[in-house]
């Protein structure tokens, strides 16, 4: 119930307490006033937070519209509905005019103030939704799904099955693959669609307010708690509740969201009444749940409350044929939103697109696509020089690999006479990409360069990272693996 502490402002004893009563029956909170004065204590004291008002135009100290217009000007004001034994259209057209929501004439029955109650319970909703939703910035934008792989023809056809239901979707899958855009999928498919689609990240917001976040709580609750709040799970009543990251959550909190999973009733940090609930829940995570569970450090009984429908988002080295055709995707979008003119990527950027293997994923090929736009000044062809130099690496075996030559080698002398398509710009100069070797494959070409600039920056990792272009953390955990492998080469610099 969106609209709970309401004021009656009425000179008339019948109307009040017939009011009140009725009020009082539908579970408000309900507070009355005989006169402006009074009225106008109780809507700017300490304590004041009316959801809801009914306010009499004719009063002993005054007109109502006088008080409306006062109203009008707060930060938070309730809904005005004014009440009149006397009503004219001038009169309900300058109520109107001035703020108020609905204009009732005297004697009114039960049936129209039930009607009066739906509407603003219903626009009061919205309000609070429409804050919700513009109150963080969601990474889903007006994106959707993108791929012909097997393995999204398989993900969309369970989609499909899970959406038209109510059940609790559990989406696993790597960072960066996709997992709310799958979310607003469920959604969007569903009989909800029309309602709500609210996102509670659980891993970003602090320990101390999420449980607020999750139910909302009363004014005066905690320090800083200066009003009521609503929470996400009200605010998704009748849609969907996207629980992103759900593994983040404490163990006490997780107890308090099973009962409302269970039980779909909450109440309010620092509140005591108990508040209904409609929302299908989605949830996401990066972890292995089941390991948690074992670990103690996730609920067994939450755990299977919200497995009743998994769903795996798969990462991107899964779906090579979906690169290409997500990378196009990227680049549309982009190319306007930099002003660069820019229609297709070059042959030898697709084939480093397609052989890398994106641990990243999604997110990353996003990050590499936009970094490459804004790189490229000229068109209409991304080049592959406008990659970071960990991702050309991966075309090393296509260009001139594919030859059979013994050594190939990127050095200052040489670079002058490398020329399009062969290589697009030789941006690491002096360096030998891959020695004489029968393995050619695109990690050892990798392992090789990153040997090379190792041993010609002298062991030192930033520098080392800074002269190929990549993070210092990159580099650390490519030469951690390394080490995993037990390559004496790099045993120097581990």
């Amino acid at each position: 119930m969106p609209n709970e502490n309401v004021l009656i402002l009425d000179d008339e004893l019948i109307i009040r307490k017939t009011l009140q009563a009725f009020l009082t029956r539908k579970r408000y909170r309900v507070c009355t006033a005989v006169n402006i004065k009074e009225a106008r204590n109780l809507i700017l004291g300490a304590d004041a937070n009316f959801d809801l008002m009914f306010l009499d135009i004719n009063l002993p100290d005054g007109l109502g519209t006088d008080l409306l217009e006062e109203i009008h000007e707060m930060e938070n004001p309730p809904i005005v509905v004014m009440i009149t034994g006397q009503g004219t259209i001038e009169s309900a057209v300058r109520c109107m005019k001035l703020g108020a929501f609905d204009y009732l004439l005297k004697p009114f029955s039960n049936d129209e103030i039930d009607i009066i109650l739906s509407k603003a319970n219903n626009y009061q909703r919205l309000i609070r939704v429409h804050q919700g939703l513009t109150s963080e910035t969601t990474s889903t934008g007006s994106r959707r799904l993108v791929g012909e792989s097997k393995p999204m023809h398989h993900l969309q056809e369970l989609i499909q099955n899970v959406a038209q239901t109510d059940a609790t979707v559990l989406i696993n899958g790597e960072t960066g693959t996709g997992k709310e855009l799958i979310s607003l999928a469920i959604h969007n498919a569903s009989k909800r669609q029309k309602k709500p689609f609210i996102k509670v990240n659980c891993a970003a917001v602090s320990e101390t307010l999420i449980e607020s976040e999750f139910f909302g709580h009363e004014k005066g609750s905690f320090t800083g708690a200066v009003q009521t709040r609503i929470g996400r799970f009200e605010l998704a009543d009748g849609g969907t509740l996207l629980l992103d990251e759900v593994s983040e959550i404490s163990l006490p909190l997780q107890a308090k969201l099973l009962r409302v999973l269970q039980e779909r009733e909450l109440e309010r940090v620092g509140g005591t009444k108990t508040i209904k609930v409609d929302v299908r829940i989605l949830a996401t995570t990066n972890r292995n749940l089941r390991q948690a569970v074992d670990a103690g450090t996730f609920r067994e009984d939450l755990y299977y409350r919200l497995n009743v429908f998994p769903l795996e988002s798969p990462p991107l080295r899964k779906r090579e044929q979906d690169v290409l055709l997500i990378a196009h995707t990227f680049l549309r979008e982009f190319t306007k939103k930099h002003g660069r003119k820019l229609t297709s990527f070059s042959q030898s950027s697709k084939e480093a697109l397609i052989a890398y293997n994106w641990p990243g994923n999604v997110r990353e090929l996003q990050n590499v696509v936009e970094r490459a736009v804004i790189m490229s000044t000229t068109g209409p062809e991304v080049l592959r020089s406008a990659f970071p130099l960990e991702i050309q690496a991966f075309t090393a075996s296509t260009h001139p690999l594919a030859q059979p030559k013994e050594l190939v080698e990127i050095d200052s002398e040489h670079s002058a006479n490398v020329s399009e398509p062969e290589f697009e710009q030789a941006t690491y100069d002096q360096v030998t990409v891959v020695q004489k070797s029968d393995d050619l494959t695109l990690a050892a070409v990798e392992r090789q360069l990153i040997y090379e600039c190792m041993k010609k920056c002298a062991g030192n990792r930033t520098q080392a990272a800074k002269t190929m272009e990549v993070s210092i953390r990159t580099l650390r955990n490519k030469l951690s693996k390394y080490k995993e492998e037990g390559r004496s080469e790099f045993a120097d610099w581990y």
